[in-house]
Parts: C-alpha cells; structure tokens; sequence
C-alpha cells in the first residue's frame, strides 16, 4: 500500500503543482449557493415572473385573462396590458385590492407588492 504523502508528491511532481486541499470554511452546499446565483443574475424575479403569468387566468377569472395579460414583474410590481379603457378602470379602481390580496397570498408580499395597469 501506498501512503498518501507519497501519493501527494508523485502526483504533485506530474502535474508540476502542489495539489492543495480546499478550505472547509469555503466549501459551501448547493442549496446555499443556488439561490445567491440566482438572485444576483436576476433569475429568481424571472421565475417569479413565469409563475404569476402562468396563474394569472386561476386569479383574474377566464374573462379578464382573454382581455388582459401580465406583461412583467419588475421589482415587486406587476404591469398588466389591458386590451380596454372600461377594463382598465374596473381593474384598476375596483379589482385591484382583491387581485392584489389573491396574487400576495398565492406568491408572498414580497413578490409581488403593487399591480399597475396599462392600456394597450
């Protein structure tokens, strides 16, 4: 059997470098690491984003989804594209808080914290 301090320095001497070992204080889990990338690169808001867009027909109702559609999440803020004016006030001055209520508790408030309407 070979002992592992010449294993070492045969193999340091083939590569022509040291093989050091990682520092345990640096090794990190997956499920630590995961989520810090993808907030950093943005990609936690994007799924977000995907989930509310895909749920937004179980909130709304069939009839305000075929005349409306989330367009982005942006910084807790959901834009929603409304087809027309009457629409656009019936949400924006009556649905609203209920929309908001039902898209907070299926997300979480920190989600999604306000909707703004657009025509278009």
């Amino acid at each position: 059997m070979v002992n592992s301090s010449l294993r070492a320095t045969v193999i340091a001497e083939w590569r022509g470098l040291s093989e050091r070992k990682p520092r345990a204080d640096r090794l990190q889990s997956t499920t630590d690491v995961v989520p810090k990338i993808m907030q950093r690169l943005g990609l936690r808001e994007r799924l977000h984003e995907t989930e509310v867009i895909e749920a937004w027909a179980k909130i709304v109702g069939d009839f305000i989804a075929a005349h409306s559609a989330p367009v982005a999440l942006r910084e807790g803020i959901l834009y929603v594209r409304v087809l027309q004016p009457a629409l656009h006030y019936e949400l924006d001055q009556v649905s609203k808080i209920d929309i908001l209520r039902k898209l907070k508790q299926r997300f979480g408030a920190k989600t999604i914290r306000d909707i703004r309407f657009r025509v278009g």
